[in-house]
């Protein structure tokens, strides 16, 4: 396998059982091998990509002391900006080449929240900022929950398991600013090999090439999707919930070759995180005499503070 599996979520939604059937399949069979596949026929347009690029462009543009105001003290970098070099890949301890934005969740009015999520920072030099950012937020969600859906089905569970988990679900839309390198980068890469925390990560197509992944004999292949498929993979709170039955497989973005250094590059992931008190106990369907239960029981929550805590945005 030399690029990561392409599946068609319009066969999920064909109403034939046979197209279902073959989706759920492709998906769970590819998440157990590789952790990562390319989705076509998602709720994102190709205008509304383009916008919220533009507007991302846009942001990343400002001034570093326009950029900074909007850096907000507190949140452990859960909502605003979050500035250059300040995350850095768990275990590792250069920061990666990078500053980013974070997009969170807006509950709907009858979400019965048990925490109170931070709210939007507001970007008052460009007034559609918030709102294409918040738009295509809502498309990717939706493009998750069915997902998630394929991947109940797959694993043994009911088929909408994990709808009222993910909807109004803790949920990070980050767009990613990779500058041009300036000088020999001394160990540190524009995103260092990493799993994510979430339940599954939905990218739209990065400006650049860099994306890689590791396969399971441990080469590291390029993820490359075709131009109008979202590149979707599984974070470590899943891996953990299926007993490792669904893999959340270690991933980078490499520095680009020396010529091509004055290159920025931008990617949008959509980390799509559950309810916080969501319980993370390894399920039933996925442990046997074979594969016994690997992790303590654990909420989504306390997972995610831990992780936080590890990668650098939260100081302990």
């Amino acid at each position: 396998m030399n690029n990561i599996p392409s599946v068609d979520l319009a066969d999920f939604l064909s109403g034939d059982p046979k197209r279902k059937q073959k989706f759920v399949d492709e998906i769970g069979t590819a998440y157990e091998e590789i952790g990562f596949v390319s989705l076509k026929n998602h709720f994102l347009s190709d205008e509304l990509v383009e916008e919220l690029y533009k507007e991302v462009k846009l942001f990343f543009d400002l001034s570093e002391e326009t950029k900074r105001s909007y850096e907000i003290e507190g949140l452990g970098g859960q909502r605003g900006y979050i500035s250059f070099g300040k995350e850095h890949a768990k275990g590792k301890k250069e920061g990666d080449l990078k500053e980013f934005w974070h997009f969170g969740q807006e509950p709907t009015a009858d979400a019965n929240l048990k925490e109170e999520y931070p709210p939007n920072v507001i970007v008052e030099e460009l007034k559609d900022f918030n709102h294409t950012g918040m738009e295509a937020y809502r498309m990717l969600e939706k493009t998750g929950i069915y997902v998630l859906r394929a991947l109940a089905i797959y694993i043994g569970l009911d088929e909408h398991y994990f709808d009222h988990w993910a909807s109004n679900g803790n949920s990070i839309l980050r767009p990613i600013h990779y500058p041009p390198i300036t000088e020999e980068p001394k160990g540190a890469e524009r995103a260092g090999a990493h799993g994510d925390i979430n339940l599954i990560t939905l990218l739209m197509g990065a400006s650049t090439g860099g994306l890689q992944v590791m396969r399971k004999d441990g080469e590291w292949i390029d993820a490359i999707p075709e131009e109008d498929e979202l590149v979707i993979n599984v974070g470590d709170m899943l891996e953990r919930l299926t007993n490792n039955k669904l893999r959340s497989t270690i991933h980078k973005v490499v520095n680009p070759p020396k010529e091509q250094w004055s290159n920025p590059r931008y990617s949008i992931p959509f980390f799509m995180h559950p309810r916080g008190e969501m319980p993370l106990n390894c399920l039933e369907e996925c442990i046997d005499e074979n594969n016994p239960k690997q992790y303590e029981d654990i909420t989504a929550g306390e997972f995610l503070h831990q992780r936080l805590v590890e990668i650098g945005l939260i100081k302990k």
